[in-house]
């Protein structure tokens, strides 16, 4: 066996602390035998015993503790996927979820739901904040474009708009649905803070919602059937399904589908002349 897949944890925390430059934290430059931060700088700056830190790199300090790898990581400077490497070197699985609030997606990932010219397609984060859309999702769903970003949440929509709330055949069973995947998506996502904070305001705006929040239902959003009733279509059967996007643990897309040729049709023609009059 290669001497260097002996030890796959030591020699990735070796590469990469090999990889930063010791003056943009502050330690002295001068003659060092290795490229990179040393031992001891990298244990100072996760604060932890450098003895120890040297026998983690060597294979001999035993399994390391979650926290003790986040310090790690942290003290590397790691990126996201960088550190869920390190968990699966070092504990064999990802580490637990650190929920941060989204700013947006790529303008890659926009053009890639605007390519989804008659299928409504939005990205939206672990609190349910819509982040992005296409022209096809404001023209059958919600114009977000309208609404000031605090205000562009599906469940404050669902619950304190009377249009998006008339929109729903069964407005019941849709909220119950909805409150249920939220709670698994946020909690999954480890916005513990920012749920409590979310739902004491929800709450207050929404007695309805309080009673779901507190029947404790788990809903999983993966896909579906939704029916809606569109003030200038009528009703529209809409196939959903739900994507995680790769690299944004934070984010998710949803991607509606019309079920039937005849609405599809219907769809681009309003689509088109909805951009058309704009």
């Amino acid at each position: 066996m290669p001497a260097a897949s002996a030890n796959p944890l030591g020699n990735y925390l070796k590469d990469r602390r090999g990889r930063l430059d010791p003056a943009t934290f502050g330690f002295a430059g001068g003659r060092r035998r290795t490229p990179g931060l040393r031992r001891e700088e990298v244990a100072q700056r996760a604060n932890i015993s450098p003895t120890w830190y040297t026998w983690l790199e060597q294979g001999r300090g035993g399994a390391p503790s979650a926290e003790v790898l986040g310090r790690i990581a942290d003290g590397l400077m790691l990126t996201e996927s960088e550190r869920e490497h390190l968990f699966m070197l070092g504990l064999g699985h990802p580490p637990g979820a650190r929920y941060k609030a989204a700013a947006g997606v790529t303008p890659r990932l926009q053009r890639v739901l605007d390519a989804l010219e008659v299928s409504p397609a939005i990205v939206k984060t672990a609190l349910w904040d819509v982040v992005a859309w296409n022209r096809a999702a404001a023209a059958v769903l919600t114009d977000y474009s309208k609404l000031p970003p605090a205000e562009r949440n599906i469940l404050r929509l669902l619950f304190s708009d009377s249009r998006v709330r008339a929109a729903q055949p069964d407005w019941q069973r849709v909220a119950r649905f909805v409150v249920g995947a939220f709670r698994a998506d946020a909690t999954r996502a480890g916005a513990g803070v920012e749920i409590d904070r979310f739902v004491d305001e929800m709450s207050r705006l929404s007695p309805e919602f309080e009673k779901l929040w507190l029947a404790n239902d788990v809903h999983a959003y993966g896909e579906g059937v939704k029916r809606l009733r569109h003030a200038e279509l009528g009703m529209l059967e809409l196939e959903f399904s739900a994507f995680g996007v790769d690299g944004r643990s934070d984010l998710g897309m949803v991607v509606f589908n019309p079920v039937k040729a005849k609405d599809a049709r219907r769809l681009r023609a309003y689509i088109d002349a909805k951009a058309a009059a704009a």
